[in-house]
């Protein structure tokens, strides 16, 4: 039984679990990136925001808490607001949306990959739902003007599309199964694209990085670069195993009995085994790299890297960051 919380000496700040390490990161994504996190109602929501910014000002809001509910309120409220602008973020580009939006159009995908019309549309969708992620989860407090998050949306969307037309084409002499690897590989190039467009201003104007007490020092672009890095191998990561092994599976179940006289089966199918390999791979792969990553100031900005050292930090010290997801 959870032991009820009786002072404020916690550090919410902090996830439940140590960061340092991989299983910790991962048991904190599987609990950000869960799904049932999006039942929860505005009502809930503000109730958790309210419990966590009490508590941080040394109120204990609500009579007999408990642990559990304590980093329950926590974990809600870490699945809806932005870390840095404290926002409650739109829906579909919250983390919790990640699998049941990813495991239906990564199964459309994989289904449909046969057809022109088919592979644009599907890329179509599939990039304009990761420019609503890139942008909701995007790091730092500086806002994005709307032409420049036009300009970078369809600069990502018309890459995608190239690239998995391009790839459609290059494969069209190879064996069949070759052609469900499309999707893939169109989607792993994408986001090579699509992140840094869509975060952009950030690789232009730097993002916040602070000391390890916590105080802010400064904006930097090398912090930026190493940020959006880091989240585009994460994301490629979280694509390998939903589009990778069920077009092996498929390939092989298309030649049974009961699905050639069924083919409507196909895109459940897909659709179901991408979820399931999304459920664990979403908040594994989030948790790769720290949430709060860190550079060496030997490798920041020639103007902050300056202003700090002649503040008395050393070239061997480390800068932190959010790297947003």
């Amino acid at each position: 039984m959870s032991e009820v919380v009786k002072d404020t000496k916690i550090k919410l700040d902090d996830p439940r679990y140590d960061q340092n390490t991989y299983s910790g990161r991962a048991k904190h994504f599987f609990l950000t990136t869960n799904p049932l996190n999006l039942l929860a109602s505005n009502e809930q929501l503000d109730e958790a925001k309210k419990i966590v910014e009490d508590y941080r000002h040394g109120i204990i809001s609500k009579s007999g808490m408990t642990l559990d509910e304590l980093w329950h309120a926590k974990y809600l409220y870490d699945s809806a607001f932005h870390p840095d602008t404290k926002e409650k973020m739109f829906i579909l580009g919250r983390m919790s949306a990640q699998v049941p939006c990813n495991m239906l159009i990564t199964g459309f995908m994989l289904t449909f990959y046969k057809t022109i019309p088919a592979i644009v549309f599907w890329q179509f969708v599939n990039q304009s739902f990761n420019s609503i992620v890139n942008y909701t989860n995007r790091s730092g407090d500086k806002p994005i003007t709307n032409t420049d998050l036009m300009k970078s949306y369809a600069v990502a969307t018309s890459a995608a599309t190239a690239t998995a037309l391009a790839l459609k084409a290059a494969v069209s002499k190879l064996p069949p199964i070759m052609g469900r690897f499309v999707p893939f590989a169109a989607v792993a190039g994408a986001n090579c694209v699509n992140l840094p467009f869509m975060r952009w201003n950030e690789i232009r104007d730097g993002i916040a990085v602070f000391d390890k007490d916590g105080k802010r020092v400064g904006e930097s672009s090398e912090a930026a670069k190493n940020a959006i890095a880091q989240v585009v191998l994460s994301r490629i990561g979280m694509a390998v195993p939903g589009m990778i092994i069920p077009p092996i599976i498929m390939n092989s179940l298309e030649k049974k009995p009961f699905m050639v006289k069924r083919p409507w089966l196909n895109s459940p199918i897909q659709i179901a085994l991408c979820g399931v390999f999304l459920t664990f791979t979403t908040p594994m792969c989030c948790a790769l790299f720290p949430q709060k990553s860190s550079i060496p100031v030997a490798k920041l900005d020639a103007k902050l890297r300056e202003k700090l050292l002649h503040d008395g930090m050393k070239e061997t010290d480390r800068v932190y960051f959010n790297k947003g997801l």
